[in-house]
């Protein structure tokens, strides 16, 4: 005899697929269901009911009729739920409600200035708090996703280490859990947008992947198989701290020569700073209205662009800085394919032809052969992309609406 617990669980798996294929599918029709999924019309019909009563689904349209009456298609919602989506970096806190189709519907950015250790995640929480003041109802809220760069384990929710922001062993979903009594997921950053790019953007038919995050820090999210690498501690993809030079810079790790430091914007910034103080002439002052204070990575990218010199000899350096350090990640991972993302590397196509250039001229020929060297496809709103995509993949592969 079946139990009542095994028919509601065959019930609520068989809701999953449903809501999955319609998603994916829609505006589809109840019979196209059953055949995709080779579930009864019985069953099928019940499913939709329950997923048009949560409002997760809507009848949208009058399809084509094979013989009988004309069959009304069913269309996914996603508007019917929202994700607060949080993604922290080493100089901000971006904040935003997004759809279940990781559409941004409002933002707002929280800047970070010099705060460190307790002080930021003091700020942190205030900040998430200050955002849902807008909210009167959080019933239809999913929970909040958070994407933070360093070591983090995910199964706890714990930021193990960020040198940047002086974070060691915090439990930071189960403080945001217990303040705001939300679910909540953690996330590392660079890991986030690597399956972001699977999921929403245009390489989703790659296996072994790559993304490269290239901003006040530099991390990297690593696909296998089709799975993310992360290591026995969570570590894994921390490529702005791989040494390019064992008696260069010191690094906040307390190792030397580490990547980060001479590729990302604040090594970029330093070189700008130190030019203009030699008196080298550069459009960037200019634009930054004449404080040299001002200047920001957008600005630095459009100067770029407009051949601006001081600009595109920095971009050389931190160039040929990056090409070493991806070409050993080429001989050690192999992969189909790597993304470069990150407010340095956004639209950045100076840095994207000089890099490609000398990575297969320097890596081996039998790994580059097939290799692509591209930039993010997720557009400006990446980040917050990426904060949706984790609680969306535990929802549409591994659980259920309740």
């Amino acid at each position: 005899m079946q139990r009542t617990g095994d028919l509601k669980l065959i019930q609520e798996l068989n809701r999953s697929i449903i809501l999955k294929t319609i998603r994916h599918y829609g505006p589809i029709s109840r019979s196209e269901i059953a055949k995709r999924n080779k579930i009864s019309p019985t069953t099928v019909t019940a499913a939709v009911r329950k997923l048009l009563q949560q409002e997760l689904v809507y009848e949208d349209s009058v399809g084509v009729s094979s013989g009988g009456r004309k069959p009304i298609l069913v269309r996914f919602s996603t508007e019917s739920r929202f994700i607060i989506g949080v993604a922290i970096t080493n100089s901000s806190i971006k904040i935003a409600k997004i759809n279940l189709d990781a559409k941004v519907r409002r933002q707002k950015i929280f800047p970070i200035h010099n705060l460190r250790g307790e002080l930021i995640v003091d700020y942190f929480l205030k900040s998430i708090g200050q955002f849902l003041e807008e909210y009167s109802d959080l019933t239809k809220c999913i929970g909040i996703s958070i994407i933070f760069p360093g070591i983090i384990n995910v199964e706890k929710g714990i930021i193990y280490e960020n040198t940047k922001l002086k974070l060691k062993n915090i439990p930071l979903k189960e403080m945001v859990e217990k303040r705001f009594k939300l679910k909540t997921w953690l996330e590392n950053d660079a890991n986030a947008i690597a399956l972001a790019e699977k999921q929403f953007g245009a390489y989703k038919k790659f296996k072994n992947l790559v993304y490269i995050t290239i901003g006040d820090g530099v991390g990297a999210g690593i696909i296998v198989n089709g799975s993310i690498v992360r290591g026995c501690s969570g570590g894994t993809g921390e490529f702005g701290h791989t040494s390019i030079d064992r008696n260069g810079k010191y690094c906040d790790c307390g190792n030397r020569g580490c990547l980060e430091n001479y590729i990302n914007w604040p090594a970029i910034y330093s070189k700008v700073l130190s030019s203009v103080a030699q008196g080298k002439h550069t459009m960037m002052l200019e634009l930054a209205k004449g404080d040299i204070n001002r200047v920001t990575p957008s600005i630095f990218r459009y100067a770029l662009k407009k051949d601006d010199q001081l600009a595109k000899e920095i971009m050389e350096e931190t160039s040929g800085y990056l090409a070493t350090g991806i070409v050993n990640l080429i001989n050690l991972l192999n992969p189909d394919i790597i993304i470069f993302g990150g407010k340095v590397a956004y639209d950045n196509h100076f840095l994207l032809s000089r890099v490609k250039k000398l990575v297969y001229k320097q890596a081996m020929d039998i790994l580059t052969d097939n290799l692509k060297i591209c930039s993010t496809s997720l557009g400006e709103d990446f980040r917050m992309i990426a904060a949706a995509t984790i609680p969306l993949q535990e929802i549409f592969h591994f659980s259920v609406f309740s």
